[in-house]
């Protein structure tokens, strides 16, 4: 098959051009910088028409190169629009360095754009510090997000998340030992951290590492090794003693297959991530207190992660299991009390029964609900058809409000949705939420920044207007 850096061309991960022959491959390119990717994106939308058609659906948990994913934030803005979604939102993990390339390439789009990141957290403090929660890998951790960041507080949450950054990659760094030794019993080159991991990551730029990027220098291994095809599918059973699904084979085994590596790093995240999975520690997992801390120190709103007992996971990197449902009314509680402002969950992982649950319980606690789903995989599509039926169409107006939040608290922080001077602190939730979806209707997507400046000025000067 050749260097897997060439192969891997299609993906984006390595070399960073995606193949889609009607995006210029500058947007796409991690080696370039934020404003190259920009001016490249600039150029290509200039003769797109503005409002070309009407866009209905959002996603704001979107991960990008830096974290782990094929597309750069001006790509994931892009893909975004082009699937007709009318807003889009970075989540990286541990990382807010895609968040300002987000916004403007939103912005050049004329999408409503927002910012956030995901973090692994400790409740080993109270009730749960035995219990699996939302992360598949540990008890008493679990995943959550800070989103809506206001801009002048983007490089804060840089210089927050940098230390936990640190710790993930030294641990990143020790699993990789365990790799190597799985790799050298299998006959396998092994994996050299710098040149393998570091480097294709966007570490040195504010981006996090991630298990993810372990699992793509094991499949790079492999796919050297037996190429692709038949031979890909046959040497994991042989060599790694990996048992392969009738489903997974075909598809590795499929050589027009665009998604064969995102596929491979699914089978390895189930079967050998758990082989050589080293447990955070607390440097790494802060204690959740510190998190929503900090949230409400930015003006940002922190939000928990639903994930809900799994029966089949949609990217195929996640066992049938159960989570925080058998408890969910208790979790809720303790959720409220360490001052979480949202719930954040992913419409497509769930059923309807758990969806409508969360939803009566976040009205039932006063908590913000925002929909996204956590796209890393070329096979992941941008549409989430879900929040367009009737019982889920709040989440819409969830996201004009998020955006509405972010933009107002980027020029006066008085107005953040859940500030404590916020004119409108009195109302209930459900009645700010309302304004707020009205405001974000309102923004000129173009240029959001000097529409938000425009807006608190018209308010300020006629509070009437916040409900016009």
């Amino acid at each position: 098959m050749g260097n897997v850096k060439n192969a891997c061309l299609e993906y984006g991960l390595y070399a960073g051009t995606m193949t889609v022959k009607e995006y210029p491959k500058e947007i796409n390119d991690p080696a370039l910088d934020k404003t190259c990717r920009l001016a490249a994106l600039r150029s290509f939308a200039a003769n797109i028409p503005k409002d070309q058609f009407l866009r209905t659906e959002v996603n704001n948990h979107i991960h990008t190169i830096y974290s782990f994913s094929p597309y750069t934030p001006s790509m994931a803005a892009l893909k975004a629009r082009d699937a007709g979604l009318g807003a889009a939102g970075s989540v990286d993990h541990d990382s807010v360095a895609a968040a300002e390339e987000m916004i403007s390439a939103c912005s050049v789009l004329g999408i409503g754009g927002c910012s956030g990141f995901e973090v692994r957290v400790s409740f080993k403090n109270g009730l749960f510090a035995g219990r699996k929660i939302n992360n598949p890998d540990s008890s008493g951790n679990a995943y959550m997000t800070v989103q809506g960041i206001p801009a002048h507080q983007i490089q804060k949450a840089g210089m927050f998340l940098s230390p936990i950054r640190e710790q993930r990659l030294k641990r990143t760094k020790a699993m990789a030992i365990s790799a190597n030794a799985i790799l050298k019993e299998a006959g396998f080159a092994m994996i050299d951290f710098d040149r393998d991991i570091a480097a294709k990551s966007k570490y040195g730029e504010g981006g996090g590492i991630t298990e993810r990027h372990l699992l793509a220098a094991i499949a790079e291994k492999i796919i050297n090794r037996f190429g692709k095809g038949v031979s890909l599918a046959e040497g994991l059973e042989k060599k790694l003693q990996i048992k392969i699904t009738p489903k997974f084979a075909a598809l590795l085994s499929d050589l027009d297959n665009p998604h064969c590596f995102y596929d491979l790093l699914g089978i390895l995240k189930t079967e050998i991530l758990p082989g050589i999975f080293i447990q955070p520690d607390l440097n790494e997992c802060i204690p959740v207190e510190k998190v929503t801390a900090f949230a409400a120190s930015i003006c940002a709103i922190p939000a928990y992660a639903y994930l809900g007992d799994v029966c089949e996971s949609p990217t195929g990197d996640k066992k049938a299991e159960k989570f925080e449902d058998d408890y969910i009314e208790e979790l809720f509680a303790e959720l409220a009390r360490l001052k979480f402002k949202a719930v954040t969950y992913m419409p497509p992982r769930n059923t309807k029964g758990q969806l409508l649950r969360v939803k009566k319980l976040c009205a039932e606690w006063g908590f913000m609900e925002i929909s996204g789903v956590d796209i890393n995989s070329s096979r992941q599509s941008f549409n989430c058809p879900e929040v367009l039926q009737d019982e889920f169409r709040h989440l819409l107006d969830t996201t004009w409000a998020l955006i509405a939040h972010e933009k107002l608290a980027s020029v006066d922080r008085r107005y953040g949705l859940f500030s404590e001077d916020n004119p409108l602190i009195s109302f209930g939730l459900a009645e700010r939420l309302a304004i707020y979806t009205k405001l974000g209707k309102k923004l000129n997507l173009y240029h959001p920044e000097e529409s938000a400046v425009e807006m608190i000025c018209k308010l300020e000067g006629n509070k009437e207007g916040l409900y016009e």
